[in-house]
């Protein structure tokens, strides 16, 4: 079979949380347009109808809108069983939703701001895969991607928290392969520095004298995920599992 047909999701069911706004929209997209019917999560239930509406105009897939809340254990099983109710199938999950929130000092972080980080970033993502990834195991398989980061990697003093999150979401996603395989996939994308809605808020000056340093010398555009979020939900990746595929356009 050749790349295109690889790539071709027709029939499939993806599920992304995060998925109404920056790279979860964008790759909500590029799954639809490869034929997948998609589902669109997150806290805010307004912004994934307007996102589904979107969609469904664009690509004439289905969409379904679904508010979830990552970080809270109990909403996985129901949210699983809420995307088999509407499709009779869940074969992609796309553990997107994130935050890093800002703080002062290490000696300012609070209790509640660590947990907070680490329930959306890695206790989430667990949940959902293995929920998820327990349904697939028994209903023919299935690709579970997981959105790292290059501060799991190369931590910076203003994201501790969510350094320390992403680098145990790395881990799991070696493990869940090795737990969840042979038929279920497990692989993350590392994702670097991308130019999305957050972005706007940084300081432009300051954010381009870093981005010199980038092989590319520049942030990512949210659509320059989607070719390895692609790659990894579809039978392109038949191969690859417990995988980090790094996307950060060169940061040292």
């Amino acid at each position: 079979m050749n790349s295109i047909g690889q790539n071709n999701l027709t029939g499939r069911v993806a599920l992304v949380t995060g998925g109404s706004r920056g790279l979860g929209r964008a790759m909500v997209q590029a799954l639809a347009e490869a034929g997948a019917d998609v589902v669109i999560a997150s806290r805010k239930i307004e912004s994934c109808e307007t996102a589904a509406a979107e969609v469904r105009t664009s690509t004439g897939r289905r969409a379904l809108p679904l508010a979830y809340h990552v970080g809270n254990w109990d909403d996985a099983e129901p949210t699983v069983d809420a995307v088999v109710n509407e499709f009779g199938r869940l074969d992609i999950v796309v553990n997107n939703a994130g935050m890093s929130p800002l703080y002062d000092g290490v000696d300012t972080i609070t209790e509640a701001l660590w947990d907070k980080v680490f329930d959306v970033n890695l206790k989430g993502p667990f949940r959902l895969s293995t929920v998820a990834g327990h349904w697939m195991a028994e209903h023919g398989g299935g690709s579970i991607v997981n959105i790292s980061s290059r501060a799991s990697q190369r931590p910076r003093p203003h994201t501790l928290p969510y350094a320390a999150a992403k680098s145990g979401l790395n881990a799991m996603t070696v493990a869940l392969a090795h737990t969840l395989g042979p038929s279920v996939r497990v692989n993350a994308i590392v994702a670097g520095t991308f130019l999305t809605d957050v972005s706007k808020a940084w300081d432009a000056e300051a954010f381009a004298r870093r981005a010199e340093t980038f092989a590319l010398a520049r942030g990512g555009d949210p659509s320059e995920i989607t070719g390895a979020a692609l790659y990894l939900a579809s039978d392109a990746s038949s191969y690859t599992t417990g995988s980090l595929l790094t996307v950060d356009g060169g940061q040292p």
